[in-house]
């Protein structure tokens, strides 16, 4: 095809866009919620099992602690616990910290706790093993030595938290593939209607276009710029209010049982030019759907 006739493509995708805007505005809007829906399923599951499998390579533990014994006995837990070969206690955590943490992730439904005649919740330490070789050392173990010290209760470490995960992890996987099916079938049926009106706006015009000698391609071009451009602009836009709910939620930090911190990062590069030709590819392919149909309906027998 001509080169010279793309200004004139461009041109009348816009005009396209132009006489039709409230049309394709409700489409784009569609459009970016269903991929702002996409994406942000996309950028959970990739933070979350980032976290999951970051934290199931090292080897932390919370270690809780039984109610009533003195700050002497916690003293020898903690004293016990150095003892075992690479141990680390990054921290402890003492029952009105775990309880006020509590009331910060309950955020304005806080007000639950205020009826509790005691504090059920645990002292625990976090500790951290570092510098250890995984194939040498048995997490199992160690667990049950701590646990048999006096005045521990229960131990967690972050390989049973992974185990528990990764089933949860690959149900979530196959939801993200079912959810990504039926946004794009349904972003895909919204930009072939949104074509369609366009395309029967200009009937006559394409009517006008064929009987003096238009080939099919000359028609479909100005139709597959619109779908491309509608495309486009979907995926960017979601894209634009996807990184502004990272941004706002970047600044909080989100902490699990004292035993990882889970700070959200962007989607990878990678998966952001994914959903830039994702819906890009959606625009094109709902354009030849209208096009195509049409094409193939109508007679140009007469105008």
């Amino acid at each position: 095809m001509n080169p010279r006739l793309y200004p004139y493509f461009f041109r009348q995708a816009f005009i396209n866009i132009r006489n039709n805007r409230m049309v394709h505005f409700l489409g784009m809007g569609t459009m970016v919620v269903s991929l702002l829906i996409f994406g942000t399923f996309l950028l959970l599951f990739v933070n979350v099992n980032s976290w999951v499998h970051g934290w199931g390579h090292s080897l932390s533990m919370a270690v809780y602690l039984k109610d009533g014994i003195d700050k002497n006995m916690t003293d020898r837990i903690a004293s016990r616990i150095k003892s075992f070969p690479a141990a680390r206690i990054a921290r402890y955590i003492s029952k009105t910290d775990a309880l006020n943490s509590l009331r910060a992730a309950l955020g304005p439904e806080s007000g639950l706790l205020e009826g509790l005649s005691r504090n059920p919740l645990p002292a625990s330490f976090e500790v951290v093993f570092e510098n250890i070789e995984f194939s040498e050392t048995d997490p199992y173990k160690i667990k049950k030595a701590i646990e048999k010290i006096d005045g521990v209760d229960e131990v967690q470490y972050s390989e049973e938290w992974l185990r528990r995960f990764e089933g949860l992890m690959n149900v979530i996987r196959l939801a993200g593939f079912i959810i990504g099916g039926l946004l794009g079938i349904g972003v895909l049926f919204i930009v072939t209607n949104t074509i369609k009106l366009t395309i029967y706006s200009r009937k006559y015009e394409i009517e006008i276009q064929k009987l003096v000698g238009a080939t099919d391609w000359f028609v479909k071009m100005p139709f597959l710029l619109e779908g491309l451009i509608q495309g486009l602009s979907g995926g960017v836009i979601a894209l634009l209010m996807l990184f502004l709910g990272y941004f706002l939620l970047s600044a909080r930090q989100v902490q699990f049982f004292g035993l990882a911190v889970l700070n959200f990062n962007f989607l990878p590069r990678r998966y952001v030019f994914s959903i830039l030709l994702v819906s890009i590819l959606l625009g094109l392919a709902g354009s030849l759907i209208a096009v195509g149909r049409f094409l193939s309906t109508e007679r140009f027998d007469d105008v």
